[in-house]
């Protein structure tokens, strides 16, 4: 008998697999290989999504209204100008959906997030991963590997998994760089943890640009991802493109009642972003202390380098043996790291001991 065949390719992608949330035999977790909130939600966001609980009959508003609203005046943007998704990853496909196709390049930097890729080789185009230097972004190497074929150019910034980032003038030589009918798509998941003075999202290339997208989530610092909310910020005629090939109810009514508590809970915001700098240089600073080596890293998270102690993988069972789960880095070309999210302080410390202790079994 026949069968439906997809389209040629799709049998080809390798579907992206999250971190692992489960270890067999564990009688408690600490689950540090997603880069999720370590504070959890904001407790305003929480009340706001179980108030909902009546209302689970009623479509939610298409157009995110009242959310836009709320995203305009905390981030000083026109709402006119932001396309709200179901998380960031959605907008992703959406933007690759309606720019590129067979025939067509998608361009990103070569430890970058794993759905780029994945986003262009689903609409029949080619990815093209450029060259870094010392895990960052290379302007230079981009820009080479641009050809008459690149339709899209997405830079993650902060990048996930290596934690580095563009300086807002090397972000603007990017696109300067670029031709006029490739759309720079900058991947801002992490802006709200970098404290730099040189680095910006992205909002300012947008308003000056017709080829610039910033597209940001709720899932890492407002701590929101089992909700699924995104969204971008765009020049008008991307937003009107996006706007007619989303689905007309993509952002659920808890994710948006959620994300409009969350976005003024400032108290919670602040407390979450302090914890994440001092826990994240501790941890740095214990793990370097033991011998390893930690990138610089700009979001919530570090990327651990073990070589000096043989194999990751084994660290990495090692911890998932006693219930610490982390992201092994073997799908970004980064066998020898481990990517560990920066948790509660109690988490943290956990980790460090454990490592400690592993250290010494494998002096």
């Amino acid at each position: 008998m026949t069968a439906p065949a997809p389209r040629p390719g799709i049998l080809d992608i390798a579907p992206y697999v999250g971190g692992e949330a489960t270890s067999d035999g564990a009688e408690r977790l600490i689950r540090l290989a997603s880069n999720e909130g370590a504070l959890g939600p904001s407790p305003n966001a929480a009340t706001a999504y179980q108030a909902l609980a009546g209302d689970l009959h009623r479509y939610p508003d298409g157009g995110s209204s009242a959310l836009i609203e709320a995203l305009a005046r905390v981030h000083g943007l026109d709402g006119g100008h932001i396309v709200t998704g179901a998380g960031s990853d959605e907008l992703l496909s959406l933007i690759t959906r309606a720019y590129a196709g067979p025939g067509d390049e998608v361009l990103y930097s070569a430890h970058g997030f794993l759905m780029y890729p994945i986003a262009a080789r689903t609409v029949g185009a080619t990815p093209v991963a450029a060259p870094e230097t010392n895990l960052t972004a290379n302007v230079d190497a981009l820009l080479a590997a641009v050809t008459p074929r690149t339709r899209i150019v997405f830079l993650a910034n902060p990048n996930n998994p290596t934690g580095s980032y563009l300086s807002a003038t090397e972000l603007a030589r990017l696109h300067a760089g670029l031709p006029g009918n490739a759309v720079l798509v900058i991947d801002a998941a992490y802006a709200e943890f970098v404290d730099a003075d040189d680095y910006t999202a992205g909002e300012n290339l947008v308003r000056g640009a017709n080829n610039v997208v910033m597209v940001r989530t709720f899932s890492k610092l407002y701590a929101l991802a089992a909700l699924r909310l995104g969204w971008a910020y765009c020049p008008p005629q991307i937003a009107a493109v996006l706007h007619r090939v989303r689905g007309p109810f993509n952002v659920n009514a808890a994710a948006q009642a959620a994300g409009i508590a969350a976005l003024d809970d400032l108290p919670f915001l602040d407390a979450a972003r302090r914890h994440n700098q001092v826990c994240r240089e501790w941890f740095t600073t214990r793990l370097t202390a033991l011998g390893l080596t930690v990138y610089p890293s700009a979001g919530n998270f570090v990327l651990v380098d073990f070589s000096s102690w043989g194999s990751a993988e084994s660290a990495r069972l090692y911890l998932k043996n006693r219930g610490i789960l982390v992201r092994q880095m073997g799908v970004y070309k980064l066998s020898h790291c481990l990517r560990i999210t920066i948790g509660r302080t109690s988490e943290m410390h956990e980790v460090a001991e454990a490592l400690a202790g592993y250290s010494r079994l494998t002096a």
